[in-house]
């Protein structure tokens, strides 16, 4: 079994108009997208993460023609959103070739700091290289590897914010989790650009996602 990992990469337009709202807003980031998936009658059911402004996000969802129904959950600047949305030939398109083809979502999916979606499909690799000329028109696809599929690599890894992955590859890369502690959280701060308190603010939520993940 393989894997090819990629960044979806829209036009200016976006993947469809709904998710296009939600990333123009200054005051809502998409992190993650849990799930996505493309019903009989075309509509799509989406599992997102959001951070950012929870009454900003329902006014969106609830102002959309496009949104059939939603839920919300989460706590402080963590929301979860289930998001039914109406059909749209772009996303459909993209969705469809991708079932044509038999490939697998590793989720979850995460969003670049440029809007790009990075995502992990499992399947045959030469699939892929057929494929890649029928992604529709105004989406990008962008081999970045491929390799051996081995289930929860990097897993837990992937979970993470773009920013919180840097942030730990740095803390660890200059020896934060050495025993002894080789730098604090200022001297990270100083190679990332940062306060202290802010890299101290992200490492405590990282390590409660992870130990949740891995305490039984």
């Amino acid at each position: 079994m393989r894997y090819a990992k990629c960044i979806i990469i829209p036009d200016d337009e976006g993947l469809h108009p709904v998710d296009k709202r939600i990333a123009d807003h200054p005051e809502v980031s998409r992190e993650l997208l849990h799930n996505v998936n493309l019903l009989a009658d075309e509509t799509i059911v989406t599992i997102y993460q959001f951070a950012g402004d929870r009454e900003a996000l329902e006014t969106i969802l609830e102002d959309s023609p496009m949104v059939c129904k939603y839920q919300l959950s989460g706590v402080g600047d963590e929301i979860h959103a289930y998001i039914h949305v109406e059909a749209h030939e772009r996303l459909v398109g993209l969705l469809s070739m991708l079932k044509e083809f038999e490939f697998i979502f590793d989720t979850p999916l995460e969003f670049t700091r440029r809007g790009g979606l990075r995502v992990t499909m499992i399947g045959d690799v030469q699939s892929f290289q057929e494929a890649i000329p029928d992604v529709p028109d105004g989406i990008r696809l962008k081999l970045l590897k491929t390799g051996k599929y081995e289930p929860n690599t990097d897993r837990l890894f992937s979970q993470l914010t773009e920013r919180q992955q840097e942030i730990l590859q740095t803390a660890v890369d200059m020896g934060y989790y050495n025993v002894p502690r080789a730098v604090t959280h200022e001297d990270i701060g100083n190679e990332l650009g940062c306060t202290g308190g802010t890299v101290g603010g992200h490492l405590r939520k990282i390590e409660s996602k992870i130990l949740a993940q891995i305490i039984p």
